[in-house]
């Protein structure tokens, strides 16, 4: 589950989940209740999660549209960068939503369940492949 994250209150604690390059990373906040993975990148806002892999699906699909921005697409728009990075891309990102599952995607494509999870994991080692040669070429 996904949802704009107000900065949390001071009573939490966070730490570094997953550090990506160009200042992206998922931060665990952790207060009284489950701990929760906000998402961060610059020109980005917040964007939090219950499950730790949503928010690093999330990440991946960062990468692989180059970037994008949710504010000004609604509550269930979808960013054009996103729409246009592709199929995998795409199923990927509506995957990671907070209203969305599995079998919604999948009939949403017409396919089965399986098959989202392949383009998520396509989706995943894109994104580790651009990580990876940005790095090759010094990008931090």
């Amino acid at each position: 589950m996904s949802k704009t994250d107000q900065r949390p209150p001071e009573t939490a604690c966070e730490s570094v989940h997953r550090e990506y390059i160009l200042d992206v990373r998922v931060v665990e906040v952790t207060d009284d209740d489950e701990p929760r993975y906000r998402f961060e990148a610059p020109e980005h806002r917040g964007v939090a999660f219950d499950d730790p892999e949503m928010a690093e699906l999330y990440a991946d699909v960062y990468f692989c549209a180059n970037g994008f921005e949710e504010d000004g697409t609604g509550e269930y728009g979808i960013p054009p960068a996103i729409i246009g990075a592709g199929r995998a891309v795409l199923a990927s990102y509506m995957l990671a939503q907070p209203h969305n599952d599995l079998e919604w995607v999948a009939s949403f494509f017409g396919m089965k369940p399986h098959r989202i999870n392949k383009y998520a994991e396509v989706v995943t080692n894109r994104a580790q492949e651009i990580r990876d040669g940005a790095e090759e070429r010094g990008v931090e």
